[in-house]
């Protein structure tokens, strides 16, 4: 892949969110209408995008990458977790502490990587893609919550019972039997899995419309989340990676979903807790448009 071509979708990508502001800014697009489609584009459309991408020839090399790129995406997960603590743990503001902790780890692996990995590498690029997926549901979920709730049970059964999850787990017996859909069903799962990439855009950009400008966005900490999630933590996942072995589509796209922006679900933490919202939708939406430019610098400064 020429970085070239990764900067022309990344553009195209940002077009459909500049569709996603005007319809917010026309009013077509309502708080619940947002909400709703977030739960079809989570729930119904990225499942049958994942299920789609394994419907391929059993291929040894190509297991043993995934194999090697879900290692590489575990350990990252470690590491930046506990350089997240070190250089966040000490802050005295809870808020501010939780929102830095989670805004630095964790991408937005799914409303933006996948469609992304999706354009520029079709079924292919998902195989491998999904290894991201299933690492930040399983961290997110587990360690993530965690800086927002006390733990409980009903985490662990969000891990198990998430939708992209089983759809892996699919999608792995079907790729390791050598099973097909039959056909008209594996029609139907292409057909709603190919309107994941506009659809999500569009969703991004109605959120993004929303954003107005405060001096939450100069927070010395908040820019220093930015860092490390958009340039910094993602740079370390290449070192990472390169060390295991992991090359081709399946290091590209590996560093392309642990390089994209703060995940939007840092605002919904942190709504749910009743705590102070602003500085979560200042990093997630000024991560999302740095995105433009760092996606590419990371693949070009990691790039085999």
């Amino acid at each position: 892949m020429q970085l070239g071509q990764l900067t022309t979708q990344i553009i195209l990508m940002f077009g459909l969110m500049l569709i996603g502001v005007l319809i917010n800014k026309c009013h077509f697009m309502h708080a619940q209408t947002a909400n709703d489609l977030t739960n079809i584009l989570l729930y119904v459309v990225s499942p049958c995008l994942i299920i789609g991408a394994f419907e391929q020839p059993f291929s040894g090399s190509r297991m043993h990458q995934f194999l090697l790129a879900a290692a590489g995406t575990f350990i990252w997960y470690v590491v930046v977790t506990l350089l997240a603590w070190l250089i966040f743990g000490h802050l005295s503001d809870l808020n501010l502490r939780r929102i830095a902790q989670y805004g630095s780890i964790y991408s937005n692996a799914g409303f933006m990587g996948i469609p992304l990995i999706s354009a520029l590498f079709g079924s292919t690029g998902v195989f491998y893609a999904v290894v991201a997926l299933a690492g930040f549901n399983l961290f997110s979920w587990t360690l993530g919550v965690r800086l927002f709730h006390a733990p409980a049970d009903h985490q662990y059964r969000q891990v198990l019972l998430n939708p992209n999850i089983i759809a892996i787990v699919v999608g792995l017996l079907l790729f390791v039997s050598g099973w097909h859909l039959p056909g008209t069903l594996n029609r139907i799962v292409t057909a709603v899995g190919s309107v994941n990439t506009p659809l999500s855009m569009i969703v991004i950009g109605n959120s993004l419309a929303q954003i107005t400008l405060s001096r939450q966005m100069l927070n010395p900490w908040l820019g220093l989340t930015l860092l490390l999630r958009n340039l910094i933590f993602p740079l370390v996942g290449a070192g990472i990676l390169t060390l295991l072995g992991v090359s081709g589509i399946a290091y590209t796209t590996t560093l392309i979903m642990i390089a994209c922006p703060v995940a939007g679900i840092v605002v919904l933490f942190t709504l749910q807790i009743h705590a102070d919202a602003a500085p979560a939708i200042a990093v997630m939406s000024l991560s999302t448009i740095l995105s433009l430019l760092t996606i590419p610098l990371v693949v070009a400064l990691g790039g085999h």
